[in-house]
């Protein structure tokens, strides 16, 4: 009876062992994956393709939702938060048997045997690992500020391109027509042959230009094709069609506040010397010792037990020395990158703040001064030259002026609009619209 009992017992441990078991989770496991399932449920993984009247922030969504780079990221997140069950679980309890054989089977004894970490390691790795869970979802938020400006600053000089084409066009369009103008002074013996052959060089130059231009649209469009994480081998996107400008100032003040509490590069270092912190303790605990406990049922002999017990002995002063040396060296580490994080990003605000600023003023400038002046100073030229108070020079000479000018302003236009970009999103950290990130107080780009 005593040995069905003990069989029975046995196989009982066996099937527990079998159907498995559930841990308890640590302090702050819960929540993390909370966070991993609140992100997750933002992700989508089969995107309906952009229609040709996409706008600007739909693109960007697109973009944060296909990247690789994001997806990427997300996995390693993923996998951090998954290696905290791991990181406080116990040892797997080990099935054990023992027997004794002479010319029979004369003694029989299964058992079951567990190892013990220490008092408090358990918990002080699956802190450790938490924190760098932490890292890990602020690496996810950078890949997605990151694309969202890639997204962004491959775009402006595309929609500016187009807009050089036009604009070179359109002088193309009025050296004909200048032209045309020399050509008649000259059949009157008003002008010379010298004005018309002046007006097809320059008419020469400029569609050699706008033939390069539109070349080297093709380079452009495969930058904001990756930017968007589409392969090679997939059709072509759309590139919508106008940008959502603005002329609101940015407050500065205001983003240099933000940039402090929510820029994503800084929350990583943050949290880096969180993961450091932990490291140290966990260090700290290497000095207790780990346990082994067991039971072993003899089959034969009923009832006859065997017990089983082992404690580790750390007794490896300087390998013990020199890890807490390295976790707290580690955490000298992850403090001065996040000093230098702060003030990389102090110089990255005023450089890009500057640069906004400048762009600005150099739009003022020529927008409400240099163009019109420039447009009126070629009508002079030209009538002045219809009545022969000019030679065709001057003509052409303001002919460029405007070009020049015009070109100059699409040029501040998008330096305004890449380094406002940069300034909002990787500066300042301000999310863009619907990006697959945690809630937060963060405010909405300024527009």
């Amino acid at each position: 009876m005593k040995r069905s009992v003990q069989l029975i017992f046995s196989g009982l441990a066996a099937g527990l062992l079998a159907t498995g078991c559930r841990g308890i989770p640590a302090a702050g496991e819960k929540a993390a994956r909370h966070d991993l399932a609140e992100v997750g449920g933002q992700l989508q993984t089969n995107l309906p393709a952009l229609t040709t009247n996409a706008t600007l922030p739909e693109a960007v969504y697109f973009a944060v939702q296909n990247n690789p780079q994001v997806v990427a990221a997300y996995a390693d997140w993923a996998a951090s938060v998954e290696n905290i069950t791991v990181a406080r679980s116990l040892p797997d309890p080990k099935l054990t048997f023992q027997a004794y054989i002479q010319d029979s089977l004369t003694s029989l004894m299964p058992g079951l045997a567990t190892d013990i970490p220490g008092y408090g390691k358990r918990a002080a790795r699956a802190a450790a690992t938490t924190a760098d869970s932490r890292v890990k979802y602020f690496q996810f938020a950078t890949a997605v500020q990151q694309t969202a400006f890639d997204l962004q600053k491959s775009y402006y000089p595309l929609h500016f391109l187009d807009a050089k084409l036009a604009v070179n066009r359109q002088t193309l369009a009025l050296l004909a027509e200048l032209e045309a103008l020399a050509r008649a002074q000259n059949e009157v013996g008003q002008g010379t042959m010298q004005a018309v052959l002046k007006a097809q060089i320059e008419q020469k130059q400029l569609q050699t230009e706008t033939t390069n231009l539109a070349d080297s649209r093709t380079v452009m469009l495969a930058q904001f094709k990756a930017a968007l994480g589409l392969r090679p081998d997939q059709a072509d996107p759309p590139v919508p069609a106008e940008p959502d400008f603005s002329d609101n100032r940015l407050d500065d003040e205001q983003l240099l506040a933000n940039a402090w509490k929510e820029n994503p590069r800084l929350q990583e270092l943050a949290a880096e010397i969180h993961s450091a912190e932990a490291a140290i303790t966990v260090a700290r605990k290497e000095k207790m010792p780990d346990f082994s406990a067991g039971l072993q049922a003899e089959v034969y002999e009923p009832p006859f037990y065997w017990p089983q017990a082992s404690v580790s002995l750390p007794i490896w002063r300087d390998k013990l020395a020199a890890e807490r040396a390295a976790a707290e060296a580690g955490l000298r580490a992850a403090k001065a990158r996040l000093t230098a994080g702060q003030i990389s990003l102090a110089v990255e605000f005023a450089e890009q703040s500057y640069l906004v600023r400048e762009a600005d003023r150099q739009l003022a400038l020529l927008r409400a001064d240099l163009l019109p002046r420039a447009r009126t100073s070629l009508e002079v030229a030209r009538a002045a030259y219809q009545s022969s108070r000019v030679d065709f020079l001057n003509v052409i000479e303001a002919e460029r002026s405007l070009l020049n000018f015009q070109l100059d302003e699409i040029a501040a236009q998008t330096q305004r609009e890449i380094a406002r970009a940069e300034l909002v999103l990787m500066v300042a950290g301000v999310r863009p619209e619907s990006a697959p990130l945690l809630k937060s107080d963060n405010p909405k780009p300024v527009r």
